[in-house]
């Protein structure tokens, strides 16, 4: 099938609605065409140009057709330009709607799947299910705690008579500790009886006389 076959269509499919996914591609297809004549044309602009710039002094004839070329060329380049944004437009677009209607395919499949699964479930049995659930571990908490108490075996009871107990030997212990204490009578040092003698200065003054009169004595006889 030629191009623009592809583009347009034959006489058999020529009334068929395309898809999305038939449609995105004749859309790039007609972007391949106009680009690969956009850069046909880009290349004949500058052909036309350079001719232009050749004869501008030698033939302004030639050189004045060759821009009326190229001004043709370029009105074209922006026709097609604003033909190649309408078209990525639209496909994307297209390309927008078909991901939203896989989407919705996919979302509608799944609330199908999820729909079959809670057709055998009933939310009141779910209800009392759970109800029942929590009955249970209410229940099996009150057995813990029933199993880790102590009661019934007089606890209570018998830690008063041991508290009592060891205060009584607390007590003994500490009338034993002051029983072994000595007294302080028989610690303390004696009393001294001896009278203290003290040094007389009687007789420190009247030898004082004696050495001076030895003194003077002593020099009579030198002189």
């Amino acid at each position: 099938m030629s191009l623009l076959g592809k583009l347009f269509g034959t006489g058999k499919n020529k009334d068929k609605t395309p898809s999305p996914q038939e449609a995105i591609q004749r859309l790039r297809d007609i972007e391949e065409m106009l680009m690969k004549k956009s850069d046909f044309l880009e290349k004949k602009v500058e052909q036309e140009l350079s001719t232009a710039k050749k004869n501008g002094t030698k033939n302004k004839r030639v050189a004045l057709a060759a821009l009326k070329r190229k001004k043709r060329y370029e009105k074209q380049l922006q026709q097609i330009d604003g033909t190649l944004s309408t078209i990525e437009f639209q496909r994307e677009a297209l390309e927008n709607a078909s991901t939203n209607t896989e989407v919705l395919k996919v979302m509608g499949s799944a609330a199908k799947a999820l729909k079959g699964a809670h057709n055998n479930m009933d939310v009141d049995k779910v209800h009392d299910l759970m109800d029942e659930v929590a009955e249970q571990q209410e229940i099996a908490q009150e057995i813990s705690e029933a199993i880790s108490n102590p009661v019934g075996f007089g606890s209570s009871e018998d830690e008063d008579d041991l508290l009592a107990e060891l205060e009584e030997l607390e007590q003994e212990e500490i009338d034993e500790q002051l029983i072994g204490v000595p007294t302080t009578t028989d610690t303390l040092p004696s009393v001294p009886t001896d009278e203290i003698s003290v040094p007389s200065t009687s007789k420190s003054k009247a030898k004082a006389p004696e050495d001076d009169d030895e003194l003077k004595e002593l020099a009579m006889w030198a002189s």
